[in-house]
């Protein structure tokens, strides 16, 4: 007895592993490889691990048409020399759904039967500094699906930041360097190759506005051909890679701006498509007392209607203690420091005797005082000494003067 294996070559194996959890990046387009912070992205940049310096528990939500619901959970926890490791879970599906039996009747008003269809996701991201300037990260997911067939799914991703000048990074993603497969419980197997994607982010301080700019891009990828058309028009031409056609491959890019203002509000605005403006996001996130952020993304498209989407961050160290010293500072927050930081005060041996140097020191004002005061006289005075009253004594740096 013998079987056949075939492997099929797909696009988009494993896709609910691409879909955007974090409301941060979502209002920026989804640009979720140029944001570092967004501990709700770790399947998309594991390297952001490397700068984790707390334990943080993340949530999102998000209603999609038809009731489907998209439910997102992950946990940072920083490990020593720069290492920082995340777990998520995910769960993408729809509940209540009606259906009807071969051969039985259509029920009378709502008394149908109902099913549930879902994803289930598990990752785990691993980042480090390697250098100065680098930032590596690699991250491993497991999808399950639930649908009238099962089937298991992985794909392994890796991710590197390298920073070029101060507040400007360029960062790079390998998503499915193992290959993304898929296999069902009928025998089929599916597998997506490599892509590789690159972005850039930009910071720009305002002082006259108490805030800072931040500038997010990604682009489309780079090996393969893809439908970036949201508009769904078959007869509209796309999808170029890079060196056939830049312009189109630049135009499948995303972006966004964010501007952060210092006491704890972002507000934020992008495209997901940068092919047609219907594509537009925004939204808003606020930290609060610096252990809990909570932020929300508002997403068109050019077909399907809106989606909404929420997501909250938690410290739990940040909320009984206050955040510690940072142990390097960009060239900006360094400035910020040396401007607002109070000076330290000098110990007291070191302020007196920079006291003694500075203030000049005359005869009159020196306590006079003999000069065998602390010597015991000798009980005859010596017959070459003549007789003279005392000369005080004056303590400078060099020597002593009597």
């Amino acid at each position: 007895m013998s079987s056949a294996f075939a492997a099929d070559r797909v696009v988009g194996a494993n896709a609910t592993l691409d879909m955007e959890p974090g409301a941060r990046s979502a209002a920026l387009g989804s640009a979720t490889l140029a944001v570092e912070g967004d501990y709700l992205g770790l399947g998309t940049n594991a390297y952001q691990l490397s700068q984790a310096k707390y334990m943080w528990a993340s949530f999102s939500h998000t209603a999609y048409y038809e009731d489907t619901k998209y439910d997102y959970a992950s946990m940072v926890i920083p490990l020593p020399k720069n290492q920082g490791i995340g777990v998520s879970f995910s769960r993408f599906g729809a509940d209540d759904i009606p259906y009807i039996r071969d051969g039985e009747p259509v029920p009378e008003g709502s008394n149908y039967n109902t099913l549930s269809i879902a994803d289930w996701g598990f990752s785990v991201a691993w980042g480090r500094r390697f250098i100065d300037r680098l930032d590596l990260g690699i991250a491993f997911h497991v999808l399950y699906r639930d649908m009238d067939q099962t089937g298991w799914g992985f794909r392994g991703d890796a991710s590197a930041r390298y920073q070029i000048m101060d507040d400007f990074y360029v960062s790079g993603l390998l998503k499915g360097w193992t290959s993304s497969a898929a296999t069902w419980e009928s025998g089929e197997f599916e597998y997506s190759a490599p892509e590789f994607y690159l972005a850039l982010s930009y910071g720009l301080p305002v002082e006259y506005l108490y805030g800072k700019f931040n500038f997010y891009w990604q682009s489309a990828g780079l090996f393969h051909h893809e439908a970036r058309d949201l508009d769904f028009d078959e007869d509209t031409h796309g999808g170029e890679r890079f060196w056939e056609d830049p312009l189109d491959w630049l135009s499948g890019g995303r972006g966004g701006v964010e501007f952060a203002f210092d006491f704890g509000l972002k507000l934020r605005v992008g495209l997901s498509s940068f092919t047609t403006f219907k594509s537009v996001t925004a939204g808003a996130g606020l930290t609060i007392a610096n252990f809990l952020v909570v932020d929300y993304a508002f997403e068109s498209h050019p077909v399907f209607s809106p989606v909404h989407r929420v997501s909250i961050s938690f410290s739990p160290y940040l909320f009984g203690h206050k955040p510690r010293e940072e142990g390097h500072l960009s060239k900006t927050d360094a400035a910020k420091k040396l401007v607002t930081e109070e000076p330290e005060y000098l110990p007291a041996e070191e302020y007196v005797e920079e006291s003694i140097q500075e203030t000049p020191v005359s005869v009159e004002q020196t306590p006079k005082a003999p000069v065998n005061q602390s010597v015991p006289a000798p009980e005859k005075p010596a017959v070459t000494a003549p007789t003279a009253p005392a000369t005080p004594i004056v303590e400078t740096d060099d020597e002593i003067l009597e």
